[in-house]
């Protein structure tokens, strides 16, 4: 009896300690299963981070190359100042630069003149509306196809006071009954995207406008050695489309010298124009350029003014 009893005793032990022992077997699979998955995830995660290292250095190292092309461009424009005072399609700033290889990577970048075109903040001088830059800007409209009615819904925007203007303005009470209501800015334009907020300009009127139009932080001449026929046609009285299509066609490979050139080619005698609207100068000028370090990519933009020396920047985004 006793030797029974030792013996099942003997067993019960053996049995408890292979059961341990398996036991302890499926935790060491567990834990070298557990280092082995952990190791991945940390050799995956240092590769991850490895990758937004490079990724974000060759970023700031394309938004340097595109800020240096804005500074490239205005030492372009400031030595194109030393050397003459009149500003034609005909100067090598106007072409393209062509794609320069860098470490990596390339820069593209176009210098394009902003005096030919429309200022939209000239509609309202010194903080009210200006009849006469309205009508000018209503004949652009209508040569563009587009309604007059813009003109003073754009007025109304920018001017100081809070007054209505008729045929199409819009103040305070209109967009306040919006579903999104909002106020007028009552403040000179910054950048052209804002005549989505204006009555009437819808994505489709803003596309057929941005060929003539711009906006600057001052009111100032056309050069008509860069100005689109309608824009040439919507600053002077008695122009044709068809007059200042030929203005346009004689210019190319002979830029007008001076206002005096100017008149002398107008083809017809009753047409009327300001020698305080018109110039053969530009001062400001948009900058587009791309920069790409391996798989980063930065396009920059940029208003620049040119008065006297280095052009300064009105405005600029790096994105």
């Amino acid at each position: 009896m006793k030797t029974n009893n030792l013996l099942r005793s003997t067993s019960i032990f053996d049995g408890g300690k292979a059961a341990q022992q398996g036991v302890a077997v499926i935790l060491v699979m567990l834990i070298v299963a557990m280092a082995t998955t952990l190791a991945v995830y940390i050799s995956q995660q240092q590769s991850l981070w490895q990758r937004q290292v490079e990724t974000q250095f060759d970023h700031t190292q394309a938004r340097r190359l595109g800020i240096a092309g804005i500074d490239w461009a205005r030492a372009v424009l400031a030595d194109d100042a030393a050397s003459s005072s009149i500003d034609h399609e005909n100067e090598i700033w106007t072409l393209q630069l062509p794609s320069m290889p860098v470490e990596n990577g390339e820069v593209i970048g176009l210098i394009e003149d902003r005096q030919g075109l429309f200022n939209l903040n000239s509609v309202v001088r010194n903080g009210a509306s200006s009849p006469p830059d309205i009508i000018k800007f209503q004949r652009l409209l209508s040569f563009l196809n587009l309604p007059a009615g813009l003109a003073v819904a754009l007025a109304d925007w920018i001017d100081a006071d809070s007054d209505t203007q008729p045929a199409g303005g819009a103040e305070d009470g209109y967009y306040q009954s919006l579903p999104h209501p909002y106020l007028t800015a009552n403040r000179p334009m910054v950048e052209l995207g804002e005549l989505a907020r204006i009555k009437g300009f819808d994505s489709q009127t803003i596309a057929r406008l941005k060929p003539f139009v711009s906006v600057l932080p001052t009111v100032g001449v056309i050069n008509v050695n860069f100005a689109p026929a309608e824009v040439l046609a919507s600053i002077a009285q008695n122009m044709s489309l068809s007059d200042a299509r030929i203005l346009v066609q004689q210019r190319r490979g002979n830029p007008f010298k001076d206002i005096s050139d100017f008149r002398q080619r107008l083809p017809n005698s009753s047409i009327v124009v300001s020698d305080l609207d018109i110039s053969v100068s530009s001062y400001f000028f948009w900058v587009t350029g791309r920069a790409s370090v391996n798989n980063s990519q930065v396009v920059t933009q940029a208003l620049l003014q040119r008065s006297q020396g280095w052009p300064a920047v009105i405005w600029q985004s790096v994105e």
